[in-house]
């Protein structure tokens, strides 16, 4: 697995990239040219890392399978990426964040793992992937067992009661970002309205148009990164 970083100091921020998309691309798209000031500043680190979407969720293969494969992937985000980041010298804080499906990415491993995160910051994102919107299609096909539920964070945050998890969730600075013309605009408005319920503090920036594309998330990330 090939990841770009980055920066020399300042919080550290996992950058998932968006559906079967490579580490490289935010730099190609000027995503990280935007943020460029922050970096050199020494207030941002950035860690560009790979996915493996075109071998878990958009993969031909049966909804068990791909929900397996997208596990094995965060396995390795959490047991090589986050060591090589907390590990670095002047490690501070640390980000997850991430545009369209990179934005679930860093939602559901934030909610999943709080204990290692300090903000979340999701754009343009879908925290159901079960669900369908539009040109984006049910990525299990109807299918839904334990193991996907407990990965998809607009089905489990409403009945989520343990109150250890619960309150490490409230510590994270949670920025949800979506333009209100977004296929998944009532989606972000179901998860706001679920952490609502829980008493979980979070902002819900909604942008004119469908706001879903490279140029407007080079400004989301001057906003709110």
């Amino acid at each position: 697995m090939e990841l770009l970083v980055f920066g020399h100091a300042g919080a550290s921020v996992l950058f998932f990239p968006t559906r079967t998309a490579r580490f490289y691309d935010y730099e190609n798209w000027k995503i990280v040219g935007a943020i460029q000031d922050k970096i050199e500043q020494g207030l941002l680190q950035l860690f560009c890392v790979d996915s493996v979407d075109a071998e878990s969720f958009y993969a031909h293969i049966p909804p068990a399978k791909k929900i397996a494969r997208h596990l094995q992937y965060e396995h390795y985000i959490l047991q090589e990426v986050l060591p090589l980041i907390m590990f670095r010298s002047k490690f501070s804080s640390l980000v997850a964040a991430g545009c369209s499906l990179g934005g679930y990415h860093a939602v559901n491993i934030a909610f999943k793992y709080p204990q290692f995160f300090n903000k979340v910051l999701a754009m343009s994102a879908r925290y159901d992937l079960t669900l369908s919107a539009q040109t984006f299609p049910d990525l299990f096909n109807g299918y839904v067992d334990e193991t996907i539920y407990y990965n998809m964070p607009s089905m489990y945050i409403p009945n989520l009661t343990d109150p250890e998890l619960l309150d490490k969730i409230r510590k994270l600075s949670i920025s949800l970002v979506v333009g209100k013309e977004d296929p998944f605009y009532d989606n972000n408005k179901h998860l706001s309205a679920a952490l609502t319920s829980k008493n979980i503090k979070h902002e819900l920036y909604i942008w004119d148009d469908e706001a879903h594309r490279p140029h407007h998330w080079r400004k989301m990330v001057r906003l709110y990164l």
